[in-house]
């Protein structure tokens, strides 16, 4: 067989963003077909050019600089460990994310996408601060490339004498173990991606992450798998990562001893992660970190309740709130397949990221505690009419000196009808009603991602949305927005400075959502939120004729305003992330950025897709106005047989065009 052509240069394709998912199912076992990658790469040894040699490290001369596509340097890695570089097959490209390169097939027979860049730097960036936290208490510090020391500065000599003692007594009790990135690290994490496919996500945590023991990269796929291990001797972690090719739930169920189980268990799979959480809250180790990603957010947000209940347990109703409430949904559910084996979830980071969210959990023991899950839940009563809602908490709790007292909850806080407007409430739930952040560990990830941000690709992105995080009401569960305020009774939309400061005027807490733009948090009841919108409405009138006596806006207006709502802007109307133009929330990074097409076993997904999309896409807005164009496209009627036109048919009556549509 004639040894494959290497390519003198790469084109290195910067890209934003992706995410890496489940695969379709292959027959071979994993350990026959990861030798058989690796047997693969044998005939190319021989034809490896100068820039890499098949029996130690690279040379000094030649290691590549950190923004080429050839495999990172791995300094602190020994010689022994080092492992040479792999060669590209026929069709294949190198795409670099961080400081990995990563080989992948033209073929779609694994799954990329670049928009979730983002979310794989998130992820690292929560994990270096989880492991931060965890190595401290077993002496282990971490080091972080780029990573500045922080200096105090003070005025006065005598804060100066107690911050240097201060300083000479943490150096005396500093851990003698240091962790640096891409170095095994005896006592630190063992990490697990669950769903890998080509494994880039878990070479990053190889590369970028300290403090790891072991990073196990699964993936159901056997060509995914053999990938895999590719992908980690091409980037010289073989020493950190395993190539898996095992059927993700049978894997961590088999992990769930308790000397046995994972300090991280990453999901990213393509679709609801559902079927999986089960296993995941049994595999990982006590106090472990659950990193999930769910992106069917068509079910989550509302478009089919029964679908998301059979699912997570929850019922999603359609609201202006619905990503939010998606975040508490995955919550709930966590929190309750946790609870059948006497354990229970605290919350990192809960962020909801455009067509998907990714959620951040620690999992604990403890059967005292468990016994708080009711009362952590909420169903949610939501007005048809004027959007006001209401939680109902699932259960009580109450103190009883030093006991704890559990009790069925009290309700439901609604009647038949709104109040406001007349109209039904829709009940959903239940959800997650607690806080979905933990604000101090928040602050430490945003502190380090805005220290260092040559880290990340995606690092102004980060600190605008950890920004805003930070500045929500953690204790104040979904939001209004201002458009649907305004939409309800018909008027103009008021400035959200304005609208705001009412609310802080009124004496109300308010603050902004990274889920939503127009979002407002606030601890106001729907009372003095409708309150605000009539006196604004007195200043805007409405054509009040014009509105129908059973609209929801025609019994809002005919009520009059309980207290007199002042709309001068407030200095503390404006929050810090909105003041320093932070990017808080993501533009469209490239035509048809969504989600991309499912993996293949087999590849050959179609190269016109774009081109049919566009085909299919938007006929209203761009009308033929000549006859003569309808010529390229198909009579239906002759399709059927039922054309009577003939020659003088405005269509086509090319069979072969119609047989090439219908093979699009």
């Amino acid at each position: 067989m004639r040894s494959p052509r290497l390519f003198g240069l790469i084109i290195s394709h910067h890209l934003h963003r992706s995410c890496t998912c489940s695969f379709p199912r292959g027959l071979r076992s994993a350990a026959a077909v990861i030798s058989s990658g690796l047997r693969s790469m044998e005939p190319l040894k021989a034809a490896q050019d100068s820039r890499s040699s098949t029996t130690g490290p690279l040379p000094a001369s030649t290691k590549p600089s950190a923004e080429g596509v050839s495999p990172p340097p791995t300094d602190t890695v020994s010689d022994k460990q080092k492992t040479p570089p792999a060669g590209l097959l026929p069709g294949e490209t190198v795409v670099q994310e961080g400081k990995a390169s990563i080989l992948f097939p033209s073929a779609n027979e694994v799954f990329y996408n670049p928009v979730q860049e983002f979310n794989r730097d998130l992820t690292c960036a929560v994990i270096t601060e989880f492991a931060r936290d965890v190595l401290a208490q077993r002496g282990v510090k971490v080091l972080v490339p780029g990573e500045k020391e922080r200096v105090v500065v003070s005025l006065s000599e005598e804060t100066n004498e107690a911050d240097a003692q201060t300083e000479e007594k943490n150096e005396a009790e500093e851990p003698p173990v240091t962790a640096p990135v891409g170095e095994k690290c005896e006592h630190g994490l063992r990490v697990l991606e669950g769903l890998a496919a080509s494994g880039l996500r878990s070479v990053r945590f190889a590369l970028e992450v300290p403090g790891l023991q072991s990073v196990t990269a699964n993936d159901f796929s056997t060509k995914a798998a053999a990938l895999i291990a590719r992908n980690a001797q091409y980037n010289g972690v073989s020493h950190l990562l395993r190539a898996s090719c095992r059927d993700a739930s049978m894997l961590m169920y088999e992990m769930r001893g308790k000397k046995e189980r994972y300090d991280v268990i990453d999901l990213d799979p393509y679709g609801s992660p559902a079927s999986f959480l089960d296993a995941a809250v049994q595999a990982v180790s006590d106090g472990g970190l659950l990193c999930i990603t769910c992106t069917d957010m068509a079910v989550m947000a509302g478009n089919s309740g029964e679908t998301c209940y059979s699912k997570y347990g929850s019922v999603s109703i359609k609201a202006k709130y619905c990503h939010e409430m998606a975040l508490r949904i995955i919550l709930h559910s966590l929190d309750q397949r946790a609870g059948v084996y006497q354990r229970y979830i605290r919350p990192l980071l809960s962020v909801s990221v455009d067509f998907y969210i990714r959620v951040f959990v620690r999992v604990f023991t403890g059967q005292a505690t468990v016994k708080n899950s009711a009362s952590k839940q909420a169903l949610v009563y939501n007005c048809v009419g004027c959007g006001s809602f209401h939680l109902q908490k699932m259960g009580r709790r109450t103190s009883n000196g030093k006991h704890m007292k559990y009790s069925a909850a009290t309700g439901p806080p609604v009647g038949p009808e709104c109040e406001h407007c007349g109209q039904r409430h829709q009940m959903g739930g239940p959800i997650w009603a607690e806080p979905i952040c933990d604000l101090a560990f928040v602050q430490k990830v945003l502190s380090a991602v805005s220290g260092n941000p040559s880290r990340f690709g995606t690092s102004k992105r980060i600190e605008g949305m950890l920004s805003m995080v930070t500045e929500e009401l953690e204790d104040v569960p979904l939001y209004y927005t201002v458009d649907s305020l305004s939409s309800t009774i018909h008027c103009n939309t008021p400035p959200l400075l304005q609208f705001r400061s009412a609310l802080l005027h009124a004496g109300y807490r308010v603050s902004l959502s990274h889920a939503c733009k127009n979002a407002i948090k606030t601890d106001a009841p729907p009372a003095a939120i409708w309150d605000i919108m009539r006196c604004w409405e007195k200043a805007n009138p409405v054509k009040r004729e014009k509105l129908s006596q059973t609209s929801p806006a025609f019994k809002i207006l005919s009520t009059d305003p309980g207290l007199e709502a002042c709309f001068t802007v407030r200095e503390d109307a404006n929050p810090q992330s909105r003041k320093r133009h932070l990017t808080r929330f993501q533009e469209n990074p490239q035509a048809f950025w969504g989600p991309k097409a499912r993996a293949r076993a087999g590849g050959g997904s179609s190269t016109d897709l774009q081109d049919k999309r566009k085909k299919c896409q938007n006929k209203r807005k761009n009308q033929i106005t000549d006859s003569s164009q309808l010529k390229n496209f198909p009579c239906k009627r002759f399709r059927q047989g039922t054309c009577t036109h003939g020659d003088e048919c405005c269509y086509s009556h090319n069979l072969d065009q119609t047989n090439e549509e219908k093979m699009e």
